[in-house]
């Protein structure tokens, strides 16, 4: 095997391969990237056995062949080479390690065998789709905050993505995410072969990974889908990812449907007031807490150990004429709302025990529900 590639190139495709690796290198073969050269194009592959990317480049293929080497350490070398060079990479046999040049700079990599490499063998996909770059990467951004990391709920840690009918009766498709302390909810149009898709909880690290290739992707994204796994394609790169195989919670029933109390504030007002009065405690669980009356909303918190911070926003400020109500909730977890919204935020609010709906004044196909906390 012998080829050229520019640098540039190899980076970008690297750095997506090596983040799916397997880094724990408990079956050293998952560490390594396949490199196939042929058809005038080189092949990277990647896989941790639950997760499976492969991305096509230009190379100049020299000598057609195939090889692996560690992914991480490849990337590492790539990344600290000089913007415009041109990387060599040649591979006699399978006894002998990858060679890399790059100028004057010439390493060798140890290599596994080809043969142990696995492979993610694919599903039939019955079900197929595209959705836009822009879509897709919306769903994801404004619900991934609320991925639960509580492994013994594992049906928790992914997005649930299924279709259903809003209000109206019209069918959407719908990105969920919750971690039982907040709930995101996100609807689109369905796509044209989308109407049919089971319902399916997409993990959280093939999350992340997608998200990443959205990030410098404007192309539309081909998603095929079957009962227990998910593919991915934008342009040259295909991810191939396992589904978790469990049941969602019936999320609609922890949306309340007769909440009345309605506080309008700006974003901006609202989540710097938040952020500058968390600061006077650093415990993660210690609430905020909103105290209502009268178009005034006082925001404030307290510490045993550093003290008390209050910020009050005022009629010019805030929308509220539902009477007094104080009501706490974690900082941390309203700013990570508020984060997903642009301009106004709505809080639809019964009392201080129960769930609150919180929404996007200028866009209503996202919907999240925070749990308040005891002040």
């Amino acid at each position: 095997m012998k080829l050229k590639v520019e640098r540039a190139i190899l980076l970008k495709a690297l750095a997506h391969i090596q983040s799916v690796a397997e880094k724990r290198n408990t079956i050293p073969i998952l560490a390594n990237v396949l490199i196939v050269c042929g058809d005038n194009q080189l092949t990277l592959t990647a896989t941790d056995m639950e997760i499976a990317i492969v991305e096509t480049i230009a190379a100049e293929i020299l000598e057609e062949g195939s090889v692996t080497a560690p992914a991480s350490v490849l990337y590492e070398i790539v990344r600290k080479l000089p913007e415009n060079a041109m990387i060599e990479l040649y591979h006699t046999s399978e006894d002998t390690p990858l060679s890399l040049r790059a100028g004057k700079y010439a390493t060798s990599l140890n290599v596994i065998s080809v043969e142990d490499f696995p492979s993610m063998t694919s599903d039939m996909f019955p079900h197929r789709f595209t959705l836009s770059a822009e879509i897709l990467k919306k769903l994801i951004e404004q619900t991934r905050f609320a991925i639960s990391t509580e492994e013994t709920r594992y049906y928790l840690n992914g997005i649930y993505i299924h279709i259903k009918q809003d209000d109206g009766g019209e069918s959407k498709l719908c990105a969920v995410a919750t971690d039982g302390h907040r709930l995101a909810r996100v609807e689109s149009q369905v796509p044209e072969g989308a109407s049919t898709i089971p319902g399916v909880i997409i993990p959280r690290k093939t999350i992340y990974e997608v998200y990443k290739l959205l990030e410098d992707s404007t192309e539309t994204v081909e998603i095929s889908l079957s009962e227990t796994r998910i593919q991915f394609k934008l342009g040259k790169v295909t991810l191939t990812s396992k589904l978790i195989d469990g049941t969602f919670p019936e999320y609609e029933r922890v949306i309340p449907k007769n909440n009345t109390k309605i506080l309008r504030v700006d974003k901006q007002d609202f989540s710097m007031a938040v952020a500058r009065v968390a600061a006077i405690s650093m415990e993660r669980s210690r609430p905020v807490k909103l105290s209502l009356d009268n178009q005034s909303l006082i925001i404030s918190a307290s510490s045993a150990d550093q003290g008390n911070a209050k910020e009050e926003l005022d009629e010019n400020q805030i929308h509220y004429d539902s009477g007094p109500l104080e009501i706490g909730f974690q900082a941390r977890y309203l700013n990570d709302i508020t984060d997903q919204i642009d301009s106004q935020v709505e809080f639809i609010m019964a009392d201080n025990a129960s769930p609150t709906i919180v929404r996007d004044v200028e866009d209503l196909s996202a919907l999240y529900v925070l749990m308040p906390m005891r002040v």
